[in-house]
């Protein structure tokens, strides 16, 4: 019988660093190691019941991911999704902005096979690296019958491109799926599902395809920023970035969405002279409930970060 063809694709992040001392997990340098290697170090791959075809698209610290690897990243992975003989595809990226490239890549391309992000806290030379195993869970899932969509392996939990944030800067367990809940979990290789695999993204991102594949460089996407409420918010920052021409704005509202009144003028403003304006929150938990007579479309339970990503595939597409 013909193995079952999974691809793994580098980006980089901690889980390809490299640190002088293996007891240093933050003073490393992120995005050293090629995939190549990173799989050849890992004894269990040479006796998978899967083919592991590897590429590196990237390799970059994920706090610089970028546009451009976004597009070569989408390019990829929409090539190895068209491959019959591809059962599903692992993501190597660092921690920082994994939640925002899963949720890119799910609201692009909706795959309808198993796309599975994973990640380390701690980087290759770490005496007791988290890696391995987090690419031999993430693998698991991406072999398993049934799986679909954009998801998230960390630590043994799955998470769905939708609601996996960062929410810890050091322990190995670093995301969570909030209260929604993760998707399960990897135990020994073999999967505990909780709930059902992503639903199917909606709206118009896809069409944007076309456009980003012509752009892959990263050069004139759509500009949209986050702006956030707080105590004493004012219109200055929506004023400058305006001025500044921006195409959109996700606002990281207080509790159920609300806003300073300054800050809410300036955004109605700004929503007038022809700004795209969406209204998140900046609790972990919870989605924006929105009201009859809401002057600010809400993000429809997106976290401000995955809004943005919606709103710069929407002004693309």
């Amino acid at each position: 019988m013909k193995k079952k063809k999974i691809v793994i694709l580098g980006t980089g992040g901690t889980i390809a660093g490299t640190a002088a001392s293996a007891t240093d997990h933050t003073g490393y340098t992120a995005a050293q190691v090629g995939i190549a290697q990173l799989v050849a170090a890992i004894p269990a791959f040479s006796e998978s019941a899967c083919e592991l075809v590897t590429e590196q698209v990237a390799q970059v610290d994920s706090k610089d991911m970028s546009f451009a690897v976004w597009a070569r990243l989408a390019g990829r992975v929409n090539h190895f999704l068209a491959q019959a003989d591809v059962q599903g595809l692992v993501i190597t990226h660092g921690t920082d902005t994994l939640e925002e490239t899963a949720w890119f890549l799910q609201a692009l391309l909706n795959p309808g096979k198993p796309v599975v992000l994973t990640c380390a806290m701690r980087p290759a030379t770490a005496l007791v690296p988290d890696g391995p195993q987090n690419m031999l869970d993430a693998v698991a899932v991406a072999s398993h019958p049934g799986a679909h969509g954009v998801l998230a392996v960390c630590a043994g939990v799955i998470h769905s491109a939708r609601d996996v944030q960062k929410v810890h800067t050091y322990r190995l367990d670093a995301f969570s799926s909030g209260d929604a809940g993760p998707v399960g979990y990897v135990e020994e290789g073999r999967l505990r599902l909780l709930r059902n695999w992503p639903e199917p993204a909606t709206g118009q991102a896809l069409s944007a395809i076309k456009n980003i594949a012509s752009n892959d460089a990263g050069q004139n996407w759509p500009r949209v920023e986050i702006v956030m409420n707080y105590a004493g918010a004012g219109a200055a920052v929506v004023q400058a970035l305006v001025a500044g021409g921006m195409q959109g704005l996700v606002v990281a509202g207080t509790g159920n969405g609300t806003l300073h009144h300054a800050l809410e003028a300036a955004l109605l403003q700004a929503q007038t002279a022809g700004v795209r304006v969406v209204r998140a929150t900046r609790c972990l938990e919870g989605r924006v409930l929105p009201k009859a007579g809401d002057a600010i479309p809400d993000s429809q339970g997106l976290s401000p970060v995955k809004a943005r990503v919606d709103l710069l595939l929407e002004l693309m597409a």
